[in-house]
């Protein structure tokens, strides 16, 4: 981990502060319990413990592993419905096929994202390979629940696939931390995902001893998740580890620093880093559908239900096993 690499001596560098920059303060530092999702794939539920209105426009995160399979173990979900919001799934090691009832499908690996707009609905799988179900090996990755507004969530379903090699690569000030702009923008500086909602979401690498202090909206809410490593968050440098998640209060400025001293196989601290403008509408929410009201939960029931949201096509793709 990761898939994606670059010299940071070579890449462009986000602003240092400046007198006038405005730090935010951390609000709270949560630790994700762990659980299991699909076919039984151990995730860590990120965003647990935390208030809709310090994630909004974010609904849901599961850090995905990082588990390294035996032979015949590697998991996945079987088909299910969504509707109303986006799913990004941000692989970081393995791979992961995904098909969907609209004709949509393809691999992700090597630090690419799959970026899904269920919008009215859709029905979705995502599973490994089957040579990787056959072999083992190390999986990890992230999935993403992006909100959509109320104008949008009947949007006609789309995919955006973002190889890694798309990714925006900056580094800071000092060349400490790289930066890989998944969407959204930092200091300028842009990712390749189109997103319904404005947010900017990055995977970072900060090196053992730096520090990352990047620039961020004064309009958007600020997280930080840590997929591996140890650190401390904001200026009062509250100590951060693997699994817990930072919200930080209001300003235009976010600071994290790695500890010097990190684990012999976590060599670096990774984060994610996420914001967005909140959108500020009711939010319900019933498994996979995340809409504005009850009675359009019901409907998003019955659509499914009654086939309205797509039907397996007859080729479709299926979870694997070892016989």
């Amino acid at each position: 981990m990761p898939a994606v690499t670059a010299d940071t001596l070579t890449l462009p560098r986000v602003r240092a502060a400046a007198p006038e920059d405005t730090e935010r303060p951390v609000k709270s530092v949560t630790t994700g319990p762990r659980g299991f999702e699909g076919e039984g794939f151990p995730v860590v539920r990120a965003f647990a413990g935390v208030s809709t209105a310090d994630l909004d426009p974010f609904v849901h995160m599961d850090q995905m592993g990082e588990v390294d399979y035996p032979p015949g173990e590697p998991k996945g979900t079987p088909w299910h419905p969504h509707r109303g919001f986006e799913t990004v799934t941000y692989i970081i090691d393995g791979r992961f096929q995904h098909q969907d009832s609209t004709g949509g499908g393809g691999l992700i690996e090597n630090g690419a994202t799959q970026w899904m707009t269920a919008g009215a609905g859709i029905l979705h799988i995502e599973t490994p390979p089957a040579e990787l179900v056959e072999s083992g090996g190390l999986f990890h990755g992230i999935q993403l629940w992006v909100n959509l507004p109320a104008a949008d969530k009947f949007l006609a379903p789309k995919y955006q696939n973002l190889e890694g090699g798309q990714a925006g690569l900056v580094t800071t000030d000092d060349g400490g931390a790289l930066i890989r702009i998944v969407a959204g923008d930092i200091d300028g500086h842009t990712g390749p995902g189109s997103t319904h909602t404005p947010i900017t979401f990055a995977h970072t690498t900060v090196a053992p001893g730096a520090r990352m202090s990047i620039p961020w909206r004064q309009d958007f809410n600020a997280l930080v998740y840590v997929l591996s490593g140890r650190g401390t968050v904001g200026a009062e440098q509250r100590p951060i580890r693997q699994g817990q998640l930072a919200v930080f209060g209001s300003g235009d400025r976010i600071t994290v620093t790695a500890d010097s001293g990190q684990d012999s196989n976590r060599p670096a601290l990774e984060l994610l880093v996420l914001g967005g403008r909140p959108i500020r509408e009711p939010v319900v929410q019933y498994g996979p559908f995340v809409m504005n009201t009850r009675q359009q939960l019901v409907e998003a029931i019955e659509d499914y239900q009654a086939g309205r949201l797509g039907v397996i096509p007859p080729d479709a793709l299926m979870p694997h096993t070892v016989r």
